[in-house]
């Protein structure tokens, strides 16, 4: 099967600070990857290694088969690789509607338009002229992640998307996201503190600890193995 994705022996960070260390991974395409570990171990840090973000000291990155370590971040983001951050970072003074025009794609051609978000995530549609800053948190979140889809990406880099959410909301967006991976054949990569929930989506995960990999393979023996889990990543899943 062909990659989406592919880190060989990458190391980075920020300036002369290393936080990955010899990481490698590889993304089928429509592949599903968690990203698991304690506070500070470089999730985020692999995320923005993707993006192009941080200083890469060593290693290959490939997307679709093109090296692309050495390509600016806009150039990454037009090759299709979407990137939904932490802190969402909205148009706080802008509407629903304007939020996800600016991330629209022109001339892409592609399969997502403000329509289609709004099938996605009805709520959203029912705020469409709502500013940014009107939003409650599972709003803003899933305007985070429609603004990403309005890039038409084949892959969708996601750092903690359910932090901080209600019950009924994290559930909300974890069917739009098993939407997508089912009925839209996108790459996920999802990082996220809630273990057993990211294992239970991804079929695949990778285990950070100080900035290396310490466990990468399929999501089951993790599910099925709590204590392995809970020595991987030092808290119960």
């Amino acid at each position: 099967m062909a990659e989406s994705l592919s880190f060989r022996g990458v190391s980075a960070g920020y300036g002369e600070t290393v936080v990955l260390e010899d990481v490698s991974l590889s993304l089928a395409a429509g592949g599903t990857l968690a990203v698991l570990g304690r506070n500070g171990v470089g999730k985020t840090t692999l995320l923005a290694t993707v993006m192009g973000h941080t200083t890469r000291h060593a290693g290959s990155i490939a997307f679709n088969g093109q090296a692309i370590e050495a390509l600016a971040t806009y150039r990454r983001a037009l090759l299709g690789i979407g990137y939904v951050p932490q802190e969402r970072e909205i148009f706080p003074s802008l509407t629903v509607d304007e939020n996800l025009t600016v991330a629209a794609r022109a001339a892409s051609g592609g399969r997502w338009t403000m329509e289609r978000v709004f099938e996605l995530f009805p709520q959203l549609g029912n705020r469409r002229r709502n500013m940014g800053n009107q939003l409650s948190g599972g709003e803003q979140q899933m305007l985070a992640v429609g603004r990403a889809l309005m890039g038409n990406p084949s892959l969708l880099l996601m750092d903690e998307p359910l932090e901080g959410l209600a019950p009924v909301i994290v559930d909300s967006l974890i069917a739009a996201f098993r939407k997508l991976r089912q009925d839209d054949g996108l790459a996920i990569v999802l990082v996220e503190q809630h273990a057993r929930l990211a294992l239970e989506f991804a079929e695949n995960a990778i285990v950070l600890d100080r900035g290396q990999s310490v466990y990468d393979g399929p999501s089951k023996p993790l599910i099925d193995d709590p204590q392995k889990l809970a020595d991987l990543i030092g808290v119960a899943g």
